[in-house]
């Protein structure tokens, strides 16, 4: 199919950009309070959450997959193999502005309809995609639909294959993880009951004794787990609620001392390296969203 022809597929099918290789959708919408849905794909599917996600927002595949009725907390890119629907929950209601992208090349297809076995910790994690790689990947997809220009069509092919790779080298990372053993769901659950209480970053050899383990064995179950550091979660967690109070109040300086910042630069310093957008830009983008709903 020519660059032309997917084009005039791509507006049948609602999608912004769409070639054989990758489908990129820029999504926004309003979520009522209390409610439920299904994310399901024949292909590869990644959906990063612009705005911040509705209070308590969960996830579980369904129905054949790990623990069917267990719904775990959602991160702002979440991936979705082929054939294994996820079951969505959230309480508050939000407006919502997502980048989907579904991976349609064969190299995709492959990878992860044929060859990857889903297993539960590799669906665990797919629950929250912690790789700043991906994101970034993601967001350069988003400019390239926004504006689609000459050779689209190869730039979003040569992006399209870096994801997969990206989400392959993850994945398999976190098998190997994960035979040198992970933290039980109860302790996985008393971190986050701890990170959701108190923005105040705890220390290992708090979260070590809430879960009556070692750091030693804490730090490794941790990583086998969620497939990232401790401190890697717990900053990723803390920038999530800094979103969130963006997104409700106008100082920023209220919002880095909720969060336990000790400035508003420090603030700005680690949210700009996150999202590439300062804390103010970042509202004003959810500002503009609200009103364009």
């Amino acid at each position: 199919m020519d660059q032309a022809a997917e084009k005039r597929g791509r507006s049948r099918a609602g999608a912004d950009l769409s070639f054989s290789s990758a489908e990129v959708t820029i999504v926004r919408g309003s979520l009522s309070s209390g409610g439920a849905a299904t994310l399901a794909s024949d292909h590869a599917l990644l959906d990063l959450c612009i705005t911040p996600r509705p209070t308590n927002a969960r996830g579980a595949f369904a129905p054949d997959g790990f623990e069917r009725h267990r719904f775990e907390r959602l991160g702002d890119i979440v991936f979705v193999p082929p054939g294994h629907p996820l079951r969505l929950r959230w309480d508050g209601a939000e407006s919502q502005h997502s980048i989907r992208c579904e991976l349609r090349g064969r190299l995709a297809q492959n990878r992860f309809g044929e060859r990857m076995e889903w297993t539960g910790p590799r669906l665990t994690a797919a629950l929250d995609i912690a790789s700043h790689t991906v994101r970034l990947l993601l967001r350069r997809l988003a400019e390239e639909a926004r504006a689609p220009r000459r050779d689209s069509k190869l730039l979003v092919g040569s992006i399209a294959t870096q994801l997969t790779i990206e989400l392959c080298r993850y994945f398999e990372e976190i098998a190997e993880e994960t035979a040198q053993g992970g933290l039980a769901p109860w302790r996985l659950h008393v971190i986050d009951e701890r990170l959701e209480r108190d923005a105040t970053p705890p220390s290992l050899e708090e979260l070590a004794a809430l879960c009556s383990v070692s750091v030693r064995q804490l730090t490794r179950g941790f990583l086998g787990s969620r497939g990232c550091t401790v401190g890697q979660y717990v900053h990723h967690h803390r920038l999530e609620m800094v979103k969130r109070l963006l997104a409700t109040q106008e100082s920023i300086k209220q919002v880095a001392n909720a969060v336990g910042f000790a400035s508003t630069s420090s603030l700005a310093h680690a949210f700009r390296r996150a999202t590439g957008l300062t804390p103010r830009q970042y509202q004003q983008r959810i500002w503009r969203s609200k009103e364009n709903v």
